[in-house]
């Protein structure tokens, strides 16, 4: 018999943060997370995305044994931006059990019900800014950094639910062997001839607060209006920038300005899922030991943002920054890396990172109902 509770006490929260620890443990794919992100993930006061929304977390047990998890999410911000009375689902964890898994998504309806809401999408962790959709492609490789990973039986259990399909998210992998080079080099000499005043840099981490803001600049111009996206607030911004600002190498992260003002930005990160995988989810004196010494035979990095402002695109910028990622890495010793996440239906970025020598080897899915 399947019962669902609301998580009101501090067991209750705990049991929802270890549920996927135990039930992962013996797949050899999946990365813990460090647990300390993951409660302050969802702590109010530490992550300026519960400025804006709320949430109810729910725990589904088979008589006794936890059998489930899920997050019903509200966020004001992409009700007012998108006009749209949707709410969002997430961290959604379940046994191959179908009636679990039903129970959780009936409770996530009926708190959207409640809310006013005529519909939710998911899953969101919390957000598209965050980790994000069910992997319904590409088991048999780990997660590179911030992307999720789930049980091949996860897409048939929510579909199972009555979800469906809204949109998939592609992720490419490009072998730093298969980077036309030539090709690069002959479209951004076409591109420096024809762009005046153009200059492309690292990232200045002396000066940070204001890379950061020109980076914003350019985020929430280039993305505003792709699918599901949501402006950042300064807050969460400057969070996100703050968490990754002791992973960042400034090689990675390429800002192009045009006349002195930011036109394009591309964020690469070195795949630390590698080092993660070798922590369980803890950092204490050992883990940090391990931390400083896996960290440096990292071969990979993760692509994570690629973006130009609208004033400035069908001008080759995303060459030169294909390019000038390909050189760092190189240089670093990389042997490849992903870029991700694209959304399927934006063909633009989907066919120039195939042009880059790039193939999809994952596919995740955001799924919707109506209440």
């Amino acid at each position: 018999m399947i019962s669902v509770t609301s998580v009101q006490s501090k067991k209750e929260f705990k049991a929802f943060v270890d549920f996927p620890y135990h039930l992962y443990k013996n797949n050899r794919y999946w990365v813990p997370p460090l647990k300390s992100e993951v409660y302050k993930l969802f702590n109010e006061k530490k992550n300026p995305f519960w400025e804006h929304s709320e949430r109810e977390l729910f725990l589904a047990y088979r008589d006794k044994r936890l059998a489930g998890r899920i997050c019903a999410i509200i966020d004001r911000n992409f009700i007012e931006f998108w006009g749209e009375k949707t709410g969002y689902f997430g961290f959604f964890e379940c046994d191959d059990d179908e009636e679990a898994a039903r129970a959780l998504i009936d409770k996530v309806k009926e708190f959207h019900r409640e809310k006013g809401m005529v519909r939710f999408i998911g899953p969101m962790n919390p957000s598209t800014n965050d980790e994000c959709g069910v992997l319904i492609e590409g088991f048999y490789t780990p997660p590179f950094i911030m992307m999720t990973h789930n049980f091949e039986y996860y897409p048939r259990l929510i579909e199972q639910t009555g979800l469906s399909k809204a949109r998939d998210l592609y992720a490419y992998y490009v072998d730093i062997q298969d980077a036309p080079f030539e090709y690069l080099e002959r479209l951004c000499s076409i591109v420096r001839r024809r762009v005046r005043d153009m200059k492309i840099r690292p990232v200045n981490l002396k000066d940070f607060a204001n890379e950061v803001k020109k980076i914003k600049e350019i985020y929430n111009d280039a993305w505003s209006r792709n699918w599901g996206f949501v402006p950042m607030t300064d807050a969460e911004f400057d969070a996100i920038a703050e968490n990754l600002k002791p992973l960042v190498l400034a090689d990675l992260v390429l800002i192009i300005e045009i006349d002195n003002l930011p036109a394009a930005v591309s964020l690469g990160v070195p795949n630390y899922n590698f080092v993660l995988k070798k922590l369980n989810g803890r950092l204490g004196l050992i883990e940090m030991l391990k931390f400083l010494y896996y960290k440096n035979k990292i071969k990979e990095a993760r692509l994570m943002i690629m973006g130009v402002r609208k004033q400035y695109r069908k001008m080759g910028l995303e060459s030169l920054l294909f390019l000038e990622s390909f050189r760092v890495g190189q240089r670093l010793g990389y042997t490849g890396g992903e870029l991700s996440w694209i959304l399927e239906d934006n063909y633009p970025t989907n066919n120039a990172i195939q042009k880059m020598g790039g193939k999809v080897y994952k596919k995740y899915r955001i799924y919707e109902a109506a209440v």
